[in-house]
């Protein structure tokens, strides 16, 4: 057997499946695209599920990937155990429809024994019960040892998944002893004793099943098969968990340097190596694909793995960020394979850094919140915390559950573990809820994206804006009908259209359809899920059959502002790198008639004079009436040539590369203007934040430029009539407005402090002894904050041995307000305390220190009841 390196046993599978006639394909993002059923891709042929159902044709009938995935499902094992990890590469070839059982079992055996020379005498198989073709092929087309071929039944060797496309797998494993099983059920004890492991599944998807035991045979049988690199490399390599292998070992080591331990010592110290070597990988992959931290959806997981992995460095102890810096181990030994690693290696390590400098803040808050629910267990002579309050810390601090109950336990304590899987469990549904779900193969499948894989449509618009095509599909609500009448809407496929469909972030054109007995609207331009052109339409007279021939034609002035809002986009994406650096990057775009919206990888708000600058190279580029011209060419060639951008059919036989000059130049399947000096002008009209580390810049050109300048201009006309002054000297006289206007302010609030205070004898007047306390307990309105702490102190003052809390009605709210003196705090009384419990009373929150507290409530009906509560608390708080 060979020892074979990781990245050697990737290409070595890859270039064995493409001397077998398949198409190599890069790996997929980790994030699924048009697939609302999956938060993040977890298994190699994810991807290709519109390839197998039949909905989008693939660009080969055999094709070949190492796809990288991420699975969470086991993240609480990750660490425990040396074998279970979040991210992997899955290597996998496919059949859509091309070869069978015949070809891929033979093939299999030839890569495995040939190839990587593993031992026969160690190799096992498994069919499943009924699949005596898949035994055929094994004892007459290889030289298996039929006694080390098991028949196992539905739950080892039949792949299905709710219902959709199904079918029997086989199985091929390695034996890392000695021992010789005799039977199916020897081999599953040795299989689950890790002795016998799994390494590659060979699923043939022959049935369709209705996920209730019935199956009919598929016209178009496929091939999916499925094989952990890291699996297969720890087996290679003759190591005994995947965290011996050569590259995650390299990490591992890195973390070992780092922290100062050695890995194989003590136990504890074992698991934190582990979890940060695992996290790591993801973490990184999954940045590079644009996931980016956030409290929801695949941004929760990102956050979620580095939490996890910074707080084990920290009891490692390393002081400092350090998985900013770990990255550069994993993108040094993955580039090769994913060369976006190393070009957005600088993006990777920032947006790691922020997080965990962000983390390190937050888990120092989420301690001195654990030290509190620490406390006050104590004080209450308690041993557990509550698991809501638990989860709390998970939540919001990003606190797993085992440092909470670490935390704990040093203290003596416990957690209650079932209230928190409780409320772990509400927050999965919350979640599960917000997501579609689907079966495996994509439910929510809708009659247009069934349309016959044979019909096809031209798109011949990028020079055209009115052809004739021919009818060749209609369809009505969610059947396919021969003809459409009037008042009706409908779906209307034809051969050839200038429409471009909605994609790549521009929105799809509008016109009309027409012939001599028909006149309709096309409301919308859209691609289904097959990638088919479809035109949804109005129909305004007459009727129309399949066959017909019709007169297709572009809301020209429509699409001139989309042509040119897409070009300045394109500007703008060349502007902000000029202006912000390399980092940046697009993450999303929106292009209509009317606006652009530009989403863009940035860490912070832009300031001022950026915004400026950025506006005032887009405007250059536009006044230098730069040539804006189209060119097409293959992928790799248009990405040598410097082009950047987000293609959506990234395997396309051509590409199309958008240039303007020598400024820009992108890839993009979008329509465009020929000259930048056709936009006009450009004026951005905002941006902000949308995420972390994500920022967005919305904009206006030509005419909705013109537009809002004028009305800006319109703007300033009103406010100056208003100010009665020049539009030079509206900044002036707004100054002088507001000076004046904080006087008033001022004056006013010392005068509803004078008219406060001159009650004061009714609020001291108002005092009730509790247990030796002097506690006043009085309702005021209409006094604002300062006013009515300035009464609170003194009130206090005036009072010996008291506590004072005093509320106030305004605009509908209630501020209160608590003091006491030093003699009432030493006999226990804490403002703190009675502010929290009065305030949650009146609808709010807040707290404090023992002698002052304040808080704010929206209840002011419950105003008496919480100043009555007032002398209760006081009663169990008195010494």
């Amino acid at each position: 057997m060979n020892f074979m390196k990781t990245n050697d046993l990737r290409e070595a599978y890859l270039k064995f499946f493409e001397s077998k006639e398949h198409l190599r394909l890069d790996s997929f993002s980790l994030v699924p695209q048009n697939d609302k059923s999956l938060l993040l891709i977890n298994a190699g042929m994810a991807p290709l599920k519109p390839y197998f159902t039949g909905l989008q044709k693939p660009p080969k009938t055999r094709i070949t990937t190492c796809q990288k995935c991420v699975r969470t499902g086991d993240i609480e094992n990750v660490g425990i155990t040396s074998r279970h990890g979040t991210f992997f590469e899955m290597l996998g070839n496919f059949s859509f429809g091309d070869y069978f059982k015949k070809e891929i079992i033979p093939w299999a055996w030839e890569f495995i024994t040939e190839v990587l020379e593993l031992p026969k005498e160690k190799l096992y198989v498994t069919i499943y019960l009924d699949d005596d073709e898949a035994y055929e092929y094994w004892t007459t087309l290889t030289d298996v040892d039929k006694t080390h071929i098991f028949r196992l039944g539905k739950e080892d060797n039949f792949w299905e998944h709710g219902s959709g496309p199904c079918g029997p797998c086989t199985e091929i494993h390695f034996n890392r002893t000695d021992k010789v099983p005799k039977n199916a059920e020897e081999f599953v004890e040795f299989a689950d004793a890790d002795e016998i492991v799994e390494f590659w599944n060979l699923v043939f998807t022959q049935f369709d099943g209705d996920g209730k035991g019935n199956y009919e045979k598929l016209e178009k049988t496929n091939i999916d098969t499925g094989m952990g690199l890291e699996r297969l490399a720890t087996i290679m390599q003759g190591k005994n968990n995947i965290f011996e292998i050569d590259t995650i070992e390299n990490i591992l080591k890195g973390i070992c340097k780092l922290a100062n331990v050695e890995y194989g010592k003590e136990y504890k110290t074992d698991v934190s190596l582990r979890i940060i070597t695992d996290h790591i990988r993801s973490i990184t992959f999954l940045i590079s694909d644009e996931v980016m931290p956030s409290n929801e959806g695949r941004g929760y997981v990102l956050r979620r793995l580095l939490r996890r992995a910074a707080r084990h460095g920290k009891t490692l102890g390393i002081k400092d960020a350090f998985l900013c810096d770990l990255c550069d181990i994993v993108i040094r030994d993955a580039k090769d394979a994913y060369p976006d690693l190393e070009k957005k290696k600088e993006y990777i390590k920032k947006v790691i850094k922020i997080e965990e400098d962000k983390f390190r803040e937050t888990l120092d808050a989420g301690m001195d919140i654990l030290n509190t629910f620490i406390s006050e267990l104590k004080e209450k002579n308690e041993k557990v915390l509550n698991g809501t309050d638990g989860f709390k810390l998970y939540d919001t601090f990003g606190f797993p559950m085992e440092l909470t109950k670490e935390i704990l336990e040093d203290a003596g304590l416990s957690l209650d573990e079932e209230g928190f899987d409780k409320e772990m469990k509400e927050q999965r549904e919350r979640a599960r809820s917000a997501r579609k779900t689907s079966n495996y193969m994509g439910a929510d499948i809708k009659t247009l994206d069934i349309i016959e894989e044979t019909i096809e449509t031209k798109f011949d618009g990028y020079n055209n804006d009115k052809l004739v095509g021919e009818v060749k599909c209609l369809i009505s609500g969610e059947n396919f009908v021969d003809v459409i009448t009037e008042g009706n809407s409908a779906v209307v496929v034809t051969d050839t259209t200038p429409f471009y469909a909605e994609m790549g972030g521009q929105i799809g054109d509008t016109g009309t359809i027409s012939n001599d007995r028909f006149n309709g609207k096309i409301l919308d331009t859209k691609k289904n899920i097959g990638g088919k052109i479809v035109h949804f339409v109005e129909v305004l007279n007459g009727e129309l059959k399949i066959g017909d021939k019709v007169t297709l034609e572009v809301d020209k002035t429509r699409r001139e502002n989309i042509k040119r809002n897409h070009t300045a986009t394109h500007l703008l994406d060349t502007a902000l790198v000029k202006v912000l650096g390399n980092h940046v990057h697009q993450a999303g775009s929106y292009v209509s008639a009317d606006r652009l919206r530009f989403d863009f990888s940035h860490f912070e708000g832009l300031k001022e004079e950026e915004i400026l600058n950025v506006e005032k190279l887009v405007n250059e580029a536009i006044m230098s009436v730069i040539a804006v011209s189209t060119q097409e060419m293959d992928l790799q060639s248009a990405k040598n040539s410097g082009a950047i951008g987000i293609f959506d059919d990234k395997y396309a036989d051509k590409v199309r590369v958008v240039c303007a000059g020598e400024y820009s130049k992108e890839l993009c399947g979008g329509t465009h203007i020929d000259n930048t000096g056709k936009i006009g002008l450009f004026k951005i009209i905002s941006e902000s934040g949308i995420a972390a580390g994500t920022r967005r810049i919305e904009a206006v050109t030509g005419i909705e430029a013109y537009k809002l300048i004028n009305e800006k201009a319109e703007l300033l006309k009103q406010v100056s009539n208003k100010l009665k002054c020049s539009e030079k000297e509206i900044i002036g006289k707004l100054d002088q407005q507001a000076k004046e206007i904080k006087e008033k302010d001022k004056e006013i609030s010392n005068l509803k402090s004078k008219f406060a205070s001159m009650g004061i004898d009714d609020i001291i007047n108002s005092t009730k002894q509790i247990k030796g306390i002097n506690v006043i307990s009085y309702g005021l309105k209409d006094v604002d904050g300062e006013a009515l702490r300035n009464l609170c102190e003194k009130v206090r003052d005036k009072v010996e041995k008291s506590l004072t809390v005093l509320t106030s009605e305004t605009d509908g709210k209630v501020i209160i307000c608590a003091m006491a003196t030093k003699d009432a705090v030493s006999n226990g009384v804490h403002c703190g305390k009675v502010i929290k419990e009065v305030s949650s009373i009146l609808g709010g929150g807040g707290g404090g220190r023992p002698d002052m507290a304040q808080a704010g409530g929206k209840l002011p009906e419950k105003v008496e009841e919480a100043l009555n509560e007032v002398y209760k608390i006081v009663e169990t708080l008195a010494k």
